[in-house]
């Protein structure tokens, strides 16, 4: 453990325990805890340590699995189908709060938490209200942030005179104005995903949101249809325009970190993770990127895709209140803290933007603010991973010229109206 590290879990410890933060539990309460591979369970480890100084009476266990989403989905699943107690919390996508409730898998939380609802989600990003309460039932909490941002070239943008595009239309109009400076004709101006992928569904959610468009659950139309088929034209229109490459439908997630990574790309949508890579030493654009909020469709608003991870307590825990006030811990401020500061995850409150401690960790997180506070969840359904593989298959097909987006928007609606009955 590094002396930076240690200084944080010793000041975390002490502020906590002076505020009075440590509940008493019976003696030798034993929690298990469920976390993915990719979710630093090097960092989670540490966060139980702290929880249990605190309170002596819990020990806290780490189980891990699972390299993907999906993966850790499926073990979570076998688990909670057959109504296992040896899982007490657990760690899921920011998509999930639904359907594992639907299913009966979740503690409500209404009953652990001091206050009402809506003013205790009201301490983070606005976003959560949507993510983690459903139908008045507080599910989950959330760990720490993600969310889909514009990196640009600073560079690039500086020797051609612009600043980043505020519209989609603009990103075409500084996509040429790059390719027209000198030395940059083979620049490929945007890099997003069109890939049958779940950051897909996230490519068409952010400019239909941008227009003002919901997903209306109970709706033989559940789109507004003139809104989804402006969402799928504009993306088609960065390949006409050659603002983004022909084969954009092949195009996933971390293909897009490559490119923007390499210097071929001027601007790309992307989660944050990419961050670290653009900095790193084998990267050809280091102390060049910047990070702006998404553009909109003319006259609309910035949107971006929520992503991120939610703690939760098994409805199954023997040790239900135990598992609570472990996770109320977990979403706190000085656990956020801690996790932006030694493993560069988003905070999930405003305040932790402008946070001294964060701030000389993560100088960057102060551009991604703005970002943050525009975030929307995706819909909160039972049905989600339905609602995922129409949008994505549909929007898949359109960019790789296999169907129109009048047509695929028709199919759409039939696929999400049985989708979300």
């Amino acid at each position: 453990m590094t002396t930076r590290m240690k200084a944080a879990l010793a000041a975390t410890t002490a502020l906590a325990l002076s505020a009075g933060l440590a509940p008493a539990f019976a003696q030798d309460t034993a929690l298990r805890v469920f976390v993915g591979a990719q979710q630093r369970p090097d960092l989670m480890e540490q966060l139980f340590d702290m929880y249990e100084q605190q309170n002596p009476g819990v020990s806290v266990e780490l189980e891990t699995g699972g390299a993907t989403s999906e993966l850790q989905s499926n073990y979570l699943s076998t688990v909670l189908s057959a109504k296992d107690s040896a899982i007490d919390i657990m760690l899921i996508d920011v998509v999930n709060p639904a359907q594992y409730r639907a299913a009966g898998w979740l503690e409500p939380l209404n009953d652990h938490i001091d206050g009402d609802v809506e003013t205790f989600v009201s301490q983070y990003l606005p976003a959560y209200a949507q993510a983690d309460v459903i139908e008045g039932e507080l599910v989950a909490l959330p760990a720490f942030a993600d969310a889909m941002m514009l990196f640009y070239r600073t560079d690039l943008f500086e020797a051609a005179g612009i600043t980043p595009p505020t519209t989609w239309k603009g990103v075409q109009e500084a996509a040429a104005a790059i390719k027209g400076t000198e030395g940059n004709a083979d620049i490929q101006g945007l890099s997003f995903q069109a890939k049958a992928i779940e950051g897909t569904v996230c490519t068409f959610l952010i400019p239909y949101w941008s227009q003002g468009g919901e997903v209306e659950a109970g709706s033989p139309e559940p789109l507004n249809a003139e809104y989804a088929v402006n969402s799928l034209n504009i993306w088609r229109e960065m390949v006409a325009t050659g603002t983004s490459k022909a084969n954009i439908a092949e195009v996933g997630t971390d293909d897009t970190r490559k490119e923007f990574q390499a210097g071929d790309v001027a601007m790309a949508v992307l989660w944050p993770y990419g961050w670290a890579h653009f900095q790193g030493p084998e990267s050809e654009v280091a102390g060049k990127v910047g990070v702006a909020t998404l553009p909109t469709v003319e006259g609309g608003d910035s949107v971006t895709c929520l992503g991120g991870w939610q703690w939760a307590v098994s409805a199954f825990s023997e040790n239900k209140e135990a598992a609570a006030g472990l996770i109320q811990f977990l979403a706190g401020p000085e656990a956020s803290r801690f996790l932006a500061v030694e493993g560069s995850m988003l905070p999930t409150r405003s305040e932790l933007y402008s946070d001294p401690a964060v701030l000389e960790a993560n100088a960057w997180f102060e551009q991604a603010l703005p970002v943050m506070e525009t975030a929307r969840a995706r819909p909160a359904t039972p049905n989600y991973p339905r609602v995922s593989d129409a949008i994505r298959t549909r929007v898949n097909a359109v960019m790789a010229g296999a169907e129109e987006p009048e047509a695929a928007v028709q199919a759409l609606q039939g696929d999400l109206a049985r989708a979300l009955r």
